[in-house]
C-alpha cells in the first residue's frame, strides 16, 4: 500500500523525519519497499495563468503564449497542445531551476524560439518530477491562486511510502490504521477524523434482503438524491488520492475512493435509478452474467457472492461492481453501498476470474465489522459537501449470529518473559496493549485478560499478544541471550549396528536400494512364502495390491523384471523395510533386510570378467553384513528348503541355532513363470539381528611366531566344511587361532562318493614359541575326533 507522508501526519506526527518512519514500521513488521519524494527538486515554479495563446508565425506546432504571474505578464513560447487562453498551469520563470532525469539540473533563461523570444516555461508533469505525463502542460484547478509558489500550492514537499503488508496485517490498509500504528510505537496521540452521524432530510430508503447472511452478515445502504454530478473533486482530495496511486474518476468515485482509504472500508455507489425492487445479496446462478465497470463481461459461478437487484446481478459483493448500474455524469440520485463481507467467502473469488481489486485485497484479509458506520456516516458527509443532494436514513440488515465475536484471550506475565528472556515491566505490558486498542483488564496475579479490538483479525492466542509486545517495544531493544538448555547425552550403545551402515555397506557393494510396494498380488505371495497366509485387504487399490507382503522379495523380483524388461541385464537391489506376518488374530510388522543380485558378476568392461554370480557370490555380500556386528562366528549357513528357492541352492541363516533369514536361488519354476532371466539369487534377513552386535574387546598381541599345519583329509562327500572346521576349533586346544580350508578336490585318486579336503590350522601362544611335540600332540586329538566324528582320514 502507497501512503502520504502528509497525510499520515495530519493524523499522527511524530518527531521524527521520513526515514525514521519508515525504519519504525519496517521494525514493527510492516516492511516499507520504497520511499519517494512526490516531485523533483524544483525552485522559481510559480502558478501562471495563460492570458492569451496565438499561433507562433514561424512554426505550426508552436503558439505564443501570454502568462501572468499575478503582478507581471510575461511572452512565452509553448508547443503544448492543451495551451489556451485562461488556463492555470505551472510557469517556469526565468531563473527557476528545474532538475533533469540523470539527478542533474539546468536553470531557466531568456531563449529566442524561431525568432520569437520566451521568457521562462510552461511545464508538464514529468518535467516537475511529479508524474510521467507528458501529454501537455499541467492543468491546474480554476481557483489556483495566480503567482503562488507551485511547491507550497500543491504541497509537494511530500514523501510516498511503499508497505508491504502481510497478509494478517489488513488493520493498516489504511491511512487511520497506519497513523494508529505510528503513534503507538512513538507514544504519539492519533488525531482520527471526527464523524458525526448525517441527520436525514428525506425519508426515502431502498429494501435490503440477506440471503446469503453467512458471507454478508452487514450490508447498510444510504439513498442520497439530487447529486450534481458535475461537481469537481477537490484538489486535495485529488492530491491525496494520487499520491496513494489511485486516479481521480468523478466525484462520487473518488468519494468511496477517499473513504477506502482513509479508513479500510470499501464503498460502492450504484445509480439508483437502474436499480429495481430492492438490494438482495445471494450466491450466483449458475452461468449468470455480469458485465463489471470496466466493460468485461465474466461467467458467474454459484460460488461467488453478488449483489443484485429484483432483476439482475448488478455487482460482485467486495471485488467489482457492474457497468450497468454504475455512476455516470447523468446520475441524479445515487444508493451508497457499504458492507462487511465474510473474508472466506472472498477468498480466491477475485483470482478466479483474474481480477484484483482494491475492494478484494482488503476484504480478503478481514475489513473490521464494526467500521460499516462509520464509514457510511464519512462517506455521505463527504458526498454532500462535493456533489449536494439530500441523504435518506441509513439502512441496514444485519445477521448478528453471523458476524464475527471479540477475541478475549488470557495473558500471563511468566509466559512473557519466557518468551522475551527478560521481564518486561508489567505497567509497561498494560500500556502497549492499551495504545494498540485493546481492552486490558488485571486478572489473578501476575494474569491479564485482554479484549481484542475488532479490527485485529490475527490475535486469538496468548502468543499472539507477546509478538506485539516484541514489535512495539522493538525488536532490536530485546536482550540478546544465547539459548542455554541442560542437554543430557544420549547413551549410544556401541555394540549395537546402525541401519545406516547396513546400507552403506550393501550400496558399497554395487548394490541399490529400492522401496517396494507393501501390497502385493495374493498369488504371488503364496508362491514366495508358503508358511504364511498374507493378510487381504479390506479395500485393496486393485487385485495385484490385493495382500500385505509376508516377504520383501516379491518386489524386488517385479523390480528385476521393470528392469529385465528394458535391457538391464546386471541388477542388483536391496530393501529395509516390513513384512506383516499373521499370527493367530494378530499381525507381526517385522522389519528386515533383503537383497538381490543378477547378470554379470561385473560391470561390463574391456578387462571385466564375462561370468554371471552365483550362490558364493550372494553368500560373500551376506557375510560382510554379518561381520558388521563383530559376531560373525554366531552366525552359520544350513542347507534347507524354501519354497522359493532352488532345492539344491539354498539356505537357512541361522544365529545360535535359530533361523533368522534365508538365502538362494530363486526357483527355476518362478523364474519361468515370471519370464525373467536367470539365474536369480536373494537373501532376507531379520533386521535386529543384523543390528544387534558385540562390542570388541582388545588382545594383546603376541610377539611369539606362529606354527601352521596342513591336513590333507578324506570325508564323505556331503559332510559340511563348517561341521570339519568346528570340530577342529573345538578340539584344537586354546592356543588354535585359525582353521581354514584352502581346497577341494573330487577326482583322480579319489573314491567316489569322497571328497579331499585340505585343512590349515595355525597355532599362537601368547607368551612362548610352541613346540613340535606339542603341535603334534594337538594334531592327533583333532584328526582322532573328525575320524570318530565324521569318518575323516588322512589322505596319503
Amino acid at each position: 500500500m502507497k501512503f502520504s507522508e502528509k497525510w499520515l501526519r495530519e493524523l499522527v506526527n511524530p518527531a521524527t523525519d521520513t526515514q525514521g518512519i519508515a525504519d519504525q514500521i519496517t521494525m514493527a513488521g510492516l516492511e516499507v519497499d520504497e520511499v519517494l519524494p512526490v516531485a523533483g527538486q524544483f525552485s522559481g515554479v510559480v502558478v501562471g495563468e495563460i492570458l492569451s495563446a496565438e499561433r507562433h508565425p514561424n512554426a505550426d506546432k508552436l503558439q505564443v503564449c501570454q502568462v501572468s504571474d499575478g503582478s507581471e505578464q510575461f511572452q512565452v513560447v509553448c508547443g503544448a497542445p492543451n495551451a489556451r487562453a485562461g488556463l492555470k498551469t505551472a510557469f517556469a520563470k526565468v531563473g527557476a531551476v528545474l532538475s533533469t532525469p540523470d539527478g542533474g539540473d539546468f536553470k531557466i533563461k531568456k531563449a529566442k524560439l524561431r525568432q520569437i523570444e520566451s521568457f521562462g516555461m510552461l511545464c508538464a508533469d514529468d518535467e516537475l518530477g511529479i508524474s510521467d505525463d507528458h501529454g501537455g502542460i499541467m492543468e491546474l484547478a480554476a481557483n489556483a491562486p495566480v503567482g503562488a509558489d507551485l511547491r507550497d500550492f500543491l504541497q509537494l514537499d511530500d514523501f510516498v511510502i511503499d508497505v508491504d503488508l502481510t497478509p494478517n496485517r489488513g488493520d493498516c490498509l489504511s491511512i487511520a490504521g497506519l497513523a494508529r500504528e505510528v503513534g503507538v510505537l512513538n507514544k504519539a496521540a492519533v488525531s482520527y477524523v471526527d464523524v458525526e452521524p448525517v441527520t436525514p432530510t428525506i425519508d426515502d430508503t431502498f429494501p435490503i434482503t440477506l440471503e446469503d447472511s453467512e458471507g454478508c452478515p452487514r450490508y447498510q445502504g444510504r439513498v442520497i438524491r439530487n447529486v450534481n454530478m458535475s461537481a469537481e473533486t477537490p484538489q486535495w482530495m485529488v492530491q491525496k488520492l494520487q499520491r496513494c496511486g489511485v486516479r481521480s474518476i468523478d466525484p462520487v468515485v473518488d468519494v468511496t475512493n477517499y473513504v477506502l482509504l482513509e479508513l479500510g472500508q470499501p464503498l460502492h455507489a450504484f445509480d439508483l435509478a437502474k436499480l429495481s425492487g430492492g438490494i438482495v445479496v445471494r450466491k450466483a446462478k449458475p452461468a449468470e452474467k455480469l458485465t463489471l465497470l470496466d466493460g468485461n463481461e465474466v461467467e458467474l459461478n454459484d460460488k461467488t457472492l453478488i449483489i443484485a437487484d429484483a432483476e439482475k446481478a448488478v455487482a460482485m459483493a467486495g471485488i467489482f461492481g457492474g457497468a450497468e448500474t454504475g455512476v455516470t455524469e447523468d446520475t441524479k440520485d445515487i444508493f451508497l453501498e457499504c458492507a462487511y463481507f465474510n473474508p472466506i467467502t472472498i477468498a480466491g473469488r477475485a483470482r478466479s476470474y483474474g481480477l484484483h481489486t482494491d475492494a478484494s485485497h482488503r476484504y480478503e484479509r478481514g475489513v473490521d465489522w464494526q467500521l460499516q458506520g462509520r464509514a457510511t456516516e464519512r462517506a455521505t458527509q463527504l458526498l454532500l459537501d462535493i456533489v449536494g443532494g439530500e441523504a435518506g436514513p441509513v439502512a441496514e440488515a444485519v445477521a448478528e449470529d453471523s458476524l464475527p465475536t471479540a477475541s478475549t484471550v488470557t495473558l500471563r506475565q511468566s509466559k512473557v518473559n519466557q518468551v522475551l528472556a527478560f521481564a518486561m515491566p508489567a505497567d509497561e505490558i498494560e500500556e502497549i496493549l492499551t495504545r494498540l486498542g485493546m481492552i486490558v483488564e488485571q486478572g489473578a496475579e501476575g494474569e491479564w485478560t485482554v479484549q481484542v479490538p475488532s479490527y485485529r483479525f490475527d490475535i486469538s492466542i496468548e502468543i499472539d499478544l507477546i509478538e506485539e509486545l516484541a514489535r512495539v517495544y522493538g525488536y532490536n531493544n530485546l536482550p540478546v541471550k544465547v539459548p542455554t538448555a541442560e542437554l543430557n547425552m544420549i547413551a549410544h550403545d556401541e555394540s549395537k549396528v546402525t541401519l545406516k551402515s547396513v546400507r552403506n555397506q550393501l550400496v558399497g557393494r554395487g548394490y541399490q536400494e529400492a522401496i517396494t510396494y507393501s501390497f502385493i498380488e495374493k498369488g504371488l505371495a503364496a508362491q514366495f512364502d508358503d508358511k504364511h497366509e498374507a493378510k487381504a485387504l479390506a479395500n485393496p487399490i486393485s487385485a495385484e495390491m490385493a495382500v500385505m507382503r509376508t516377504s520383501i522379495w516379491p518386489g524386488l523380483v517385479k523390480a528385476l523384471q521393470y528392469n529385465q524388461n528394458r535391457q538391464q541385464p546386471r541388477v542388483r537391489l536391496f530393501e529395509t523395510g516390513q513384512r506383516f506376518l499373521p499370527e493367530g488374530d494378530e499381525l507381526i510388522q517385522e522389519n528386515v533386510v533383503a537383497g538381490l543380485v543378477c547378470g554379470p558378476r561385473q560391470a561390463e568392461g574391456w578387462s571385466a570378467d564375462t561370468a554371471v554370480v552365483d550362490f558364493y557370490d550372494l553368500k560373500s555380500d551376506v557375510e560382510t553384513l554379518l561381520e558388521l556386528g563383530g559376531c560373525a562366528e554366531q552366525f552359520s549357513f544350513v542347507s534347507e528348503r524354501h519354497v522359493a528357492l532352488h532345492p539344491g541352492q539354498s539356505a537357512a541363516i541361522q544365529r545360535n541355532g535359530k533361523t533368522v533369514g534365508y538365502m538362494g536361488a530363486l526357483h527355476p519354476e518362478l523364474v519361468k513363470s515370471l519370464g525373467l532371466t536367470g539365474p536369480v539369487f536373494l537373501f532376507e534377513i531379520v533386521q535386529a539381528v543384523l543390528l544387534d552386535g558385540e562390542l570388541p574387546r582388545f588382545n594383546n598381541l603376541s610377539k611369539f611366531p606362529e606354527s601352521r599345519r596342513d591336513l590333507a583329509l578324506l570325508v564323505d562327500e556331503n559332510v559340511a566344511f563348517a561341521d570339519i572346521r568346528n570340530l577342529a576349533l573345538q578340539k584344537g586346544g586354546e592356543f588354535l587361532k585359525a582353521a581354514t580350508l584352502f581346497d577341494v578336490y573330487q577326482g583322480k585318486g579319489v573314491e567316489p562318493g569322497q571328497k579331499s579336503i585340505a585343512l590349515g590350522l595355525t597355532w599362537q601362544h601368547p607368551s612362548r614359541t610352541l613346540n613340535d611335540e606339542e603341535i603334534n600332540e594337538v594334531i592327533d586329538f583333532v584328526v582322532s575326533a573328525l575320524k570318530n566324528e565324521y569318518g575323516a582320514t588322512l589322505r596319503e
